[in-house]
Order: structure tokens, then C-alpha cells, then sequence
């Protein structure tokens, strides 16, 4: 790769979150004789977080024991790496292997800093979750490995469910709505801490209703918020929210939707699994008290839809140790080693034969049910500045809690939307 690849990543790696570069080790051959890739070093970059200390040392044992080569994992921080990526995928010397963001990745794949891994799929990928699996392909391409994932969760208090008299979760939305309203009439609780913007549950609607944030006009995406079943979705949000004290021009951060639920007088809301520790941490006595349950769809035996949330790993086109890098991608993406990972850090793995490494983790075995029929924002590159702050799709949520039609709530988004849409052409 060349310093010409700056340029052409751009205003499209801006919002990217994903890892970064390596140093030149001193070889540069990717040829294995008949000591392996002894005398390599695979450059390997991890996002704080991702991989915990054991994982890291079993698969760096695996590796070496299989390639005669070593294998340095650098850990990333979030802060920055977008732009830190960026040159390093320029540079002669790119990182080997590097977690990216699976919404992200589309960018990168677009402008060449990534390689092909088909023959990756084709080998250890046949069963690949198609749901984890789509944020890897670009353009029909296979450019990176789905990792691991995570989803909402509905985050629960079983002292206020039981002072309401409900004895079981709900199995579909309409129980859902139910056991709320239930909750609102026979105690003092709010039923749901539901925001005007927690934009993220809407995405997931809007995949639980088969519908697509954009569309392709000619040669360009534009908004597709008119479309039907996108105001089926927020119609949904809308009968929900109205449960909800929490302000309609607020999202879930503002204020911080686990302490308003760690005061004890809520009855649910729809959030990560970590968010339960944040509300521990504002009130160790509701432990006890919190329980989680899948997110009920229309119907008892499919899910809400929901936003997946996680990392691909991926290979960058500059490395000169590409077939090393695969190596490394076969054993860390094993089932042995991508069951670990999800054991422990209790996340979801890219295969549903290896969710039952999740058994024992209330969270994960709450959400792995959705992940099979979730999905993402658009995978586009177009789609980055779309989130920038003020983000339309937010606008368009508080128009239409607030009195608008969902079509005139579209409409009033629109310029706004396809604007942004195109500073990605």
C-alpha cells in the first residue's frame, strides 16, 4: 500500500472504529520451508477490551506451536484510531491483523486497504452466522472475519414485575406491552425508562420489520424513512415510549439510562449488558433484583429484531505476510479458540453451534437468540456521517413522538439525510 491510500480513505475513515499499525519486524518474506515462518513476527492489533489475557496467550501458544512464528498483539485504544489506522494501512510496514468496527468495515473494504479472504471463508467460514457474516463482504468480496458480537437485552427489575403480579417474561411484544402496562397500573413504578432517541432499538425495529434505512436512486443512496415499514417501526417504538416518563429529545446517555433504572422505581428498560453493572455501580443493593430477557418480537417464536454491534477481524492489503496472517486467522477464529472468547468475555461468537459457551452468562444467553435475525445500519460507506451529531434519524424519532406523522417526520429529514448521503460519493 502506498501513501496515496490516505487520501483515498479520507472523510470515509473519519468515524471508524477499529485498530491500527505495526513496525517493520526485519523479514519479509511470507514463504513457509520446513521450519514453518520461523524467524517471522505477525503484528496482530486488538482493541482495549476485546481479547482478554488468556485468550491472547492460548492462541499466541496455538500460533507459535503450529507456524514457528511469533505473533505480537498490540492493544488499541478507541480514542483516535480511526485516523491511526488510516496511516497505518498506508505506511510499508501496516499491521498484519487488526480488529475493525463491522459496521466500518464497508469503508475500509472500498478503498483497498483490506485483502481478499475468500479462500478464508471457503475454509474454516462455511458456517459463519449469515446475520455476523454480512458486515464482512463488500461488493460481493469477502473482506474480513466476523469475531464477536453484542445486543440489547431487556434489562429488568423482578421486584417490580413481582409486585405487579407477572410471574413469567413475556414471550412476544404484545405480552411485552402487556406486563408494562400491568406494571404502570398496579404499582408506583414507571413501567419502561424508554428515550425519544435511543436510535439503536429503532434500527433494530426497523430490521424486526424487514425495511432498509436507504435506497439506491441511480448511482446514490438516499433516505428511505418513507418507506412503510420503517413507520411501522417507529409506530411500535412510539406505543412503547408513550409508557415512558424519559424525555422524547433525549437519548439513552442523557441521563445515563442505567442510573435512572439503579433508583429501583423502574420496571424495564432496553440496553447493553454492561449497562447492568453501571447501574450496580450506582446502587449495589438492586443486584439481587435485575434480570434480563430477550427482546420479544411479533411473534413467540422470532425476536425483536436487533443492531449488532461488534468487530471483524481482517487482514491489511500491504501486509507481505498475508498467508501467515491466515494462519493466525484459522487458529484464532478455530471453535475452539472463538468459543473461549465468548465464554470469556460473554459475547456472542460467530457461530450458533458455539453459544453454548454462553451458558451460565444471564446477559449473553438473553441476547444470542436475536443475533440470528439481527443486522446493522447500512453496510455503506455513505452511512459514516450520517451519525454525526445532530444524527436526522434521532430528529426524525422526536418529530414523530412529538405529534408528526411518520411520512411528514421522513419528509422533514430528508434534505438533511441525503445530504449526508452524498458527502460519501
Amino acid at each position: 500500500m502506498k501513501r496515496k491510500l490516505i487520501t483515498a480513505i479520507g472523510v470515509a475513515a473519519m468515524l471508524v472504529s477499529v485498530a491500527a499499525c505495526g513496525g517493520d519486524d526485519g523479514d519479509s518474506g511470507d514463504k513457509a520451508g520446513a521450519d514453518g515462518y520461523a524467524g517471522q513476527t505477525l503484528t496482530v492489533w486488538v482493541m482495549d477490551g476485546s481479547s482478554p489475557d488468556q485468550w491472547q496467550k492460548d492462541v499466541q501458544a496455538a500460533f507459535e506451536k503450529k507456524t514457528k512464528a511469533k505473533v505480537k498483539f498490540e492493544i488499541q485504544q478507541w480514542n483516535g484510531i480511526q485516523q491511526k489506522l488510516t496511516t497505518a494501512l498506508s505506511e510499508e510496514n501496516p499491521p498484519d491483523v487488526f480488529e475493525i468496527g463491522n459496521t466500518q468495515t464497508p469503508a475500509y473494504a472500498k478503498t483497498g486497504g483490506l485483502a481478499d479472504l475468500a479462500d478464508l471463508k471457503s475454509s474454516i467460514g462455511a458456517d459463519w452466522t449469515e446475520s455476523l457474516n454480512k458486515s464482512s463482504i463488500y461488493d460481493g468480496k469477502q473482506y474480513a472475519a466476523p469475531w464477536y458480537f453484542a445486543n440489547r437485552v431487556v434489562i429488568y427489575n423482578k421486584k417490580v414485575w413481582a409486585d405487579a403480579g407477572i410471574k413469567d417474561t413475556p414471550k412476544t411484544r404484545d405480552e411485552f406491552y402487556a406486563d408494562l402496562k400491568q406494571i404502570g397500573e398496579k404499582t408506583k413504578a414507571e413501567p419502561i425508562y424508554l428515550p425519544g432517541q435511543n436510535w439503536y432499538h429503532f434500527v433494530g425495529l426497523t430490521i424486526g420489520e424487514g425495511a432498509e434505512l436507504v435506497k439506491k436512486d441511480g448511482d446514490k443512496y438516499v433516505s428511505n424513512l418513507a418507506d412503510p415499514k420503517v413507520a411501522a417501526a417507529m409506530e411500535t417504538y412510539k406505543k412503547f415510549q408513550a409508557l415512558s416518563k424519559a424525555p422524547k429529545d433525549k437519548d439513552e446517555a442523557t441521563p445515563q439510562q442505567a442510573e435512572v433504572f439503579a433508583k429501583g422505581n423502574v420496571g424495564a428498560f432496553i440496553g447493553m449488558g454492561w449497562e447492568a453493572g453501571t447501574a450496580i455501580a450506582a446502587n449495589k443493593k438492586i443486584e439481587s433484583d435485575i434480570g434480563y430477557f430477550t427482546i420479544p418480537g411479533a411473534t413467540a417464536d422470532k425476536p425483536e429484531g436487533v443492531f449488532l454491534g461488534g468487530s471483524n477481524l481482517a487482514v491489511a492489503a500491504g501486509s507481505k505476510k498475508q498467508e501467515l496472517a491466515k494462519e493466525f486467522l484459522k487458529i484464532a477464529l478455530s471453535d475452539k479458540y472463538e468459543g473461549e472468547l465468548a465464554k470469556l468475555n460473554g459475547v456472542i461468537p460467530n457461530k450458533e453451534a458455539l453459544q453454548s459457551n454462553l451458558k451460565g452468562n444471564a446477559v449473553a444467553e438473553a441476547a444470542a437468540p436475536a443475533a440470528a435475525g439481527g443486522g446493522t445500519t447500512p453496510l455503506i460507506p455513505e452511512w459514516a456521517a450520517v451519525e454525526n451529531a445532530p444524527n436526522p434519524v434521532k430528529t426524525y424519532m422526536t418529530a414523530v413522538l412529538n405529534g408528526k406523522s411518520p411520512a411528514e417526520a421522513a419528509k422533514q429529514v430528508e434534505s438533511e439525510f441525503n445530504k449526508r448521503l452524498a458527502q460519501q460519493q
